[in-house]
């Protein structure tokens, strides 16, 4: 069996909010020895501000501009490990940069089990409303397909234990790398 860090390319989380992206990435980026990346973070690193004052002052369309910059300079890094913010594949061009520049895992959880995972997260603003499972019901159905069409791979997470999806990711890249080994 090929050593985890022998595996080559980038990986990048994609899926919604509440889904598993940086606590499944860092893990990965710890075990396969790569530096790990999460653009919301790096885009509040570059702006000096939370994500939800880049919302209140430039709105949705102000914020999705800034990730697309964001994105394109860290899926051009080489050997990382990437959790993208949840509305990451709404612009075509950051699904063209992900899609082309790694290997795409989207983290596929159904919105009832994200509301749980999320209903107390005051740090979410697209979940600041009256009826935030309603919300993520919308988001699912918007960009679920989106997800589909940008991954490489889904990963089926639901109620599964932290150790277990994990556990489930490591197989798939095994197998991916195995595969590859094979064919090459």
């Amino acid at each position: 069996m090929p050593a985890m860090n022998s595996m080559a390319g980038n990986i990048f989380f994609i899926g919604l909010m509440g889904a598993g992206k940086t606590s499944l990435g860092k893990q990965l980026a710890a075990r396969l020895q790569r530096p790990f990346f999460d653009s919301d973070q790096a885009l509040c690193e570059k702006t000096g501000v939370s994500i939800p004052t880049i919302f209140e002052w430039e709105g949705e369309d102000g914020f999705r501009e800034r990730e697309c910059q964001i994105i394109d300079e860290l899926t051009a890094l080489s050997g990382i490990v990437l959790a993208t913010g949840g509305g990451a594949v709404l612009r075509p061009q950051n699904r063209a940069c992900l899609r082309e520049r790694g290997t795409v895992v989207y983290l596929h959880v159904p919105p009832e089990i994200l509301f749980e995972r999320t209903r107390h997260d005051r740090t979410r603003p697209l979940l600041q409303v009256d009826d935030p499972l309603q919300t993520l019901r919308e988001l699912y159905r918007v960009r679920d397909p989106l997800y589909r069409q940008t991954a490489h791979w889904v990963l089926d997470v639901g109620n599964d234990a932290y150790f277990s999806t994990f556990k489930q990711l490591l197989d798939m890249l095994l197998r991916n790398q195995q595969n590859a080994d094979f064919a090459g």
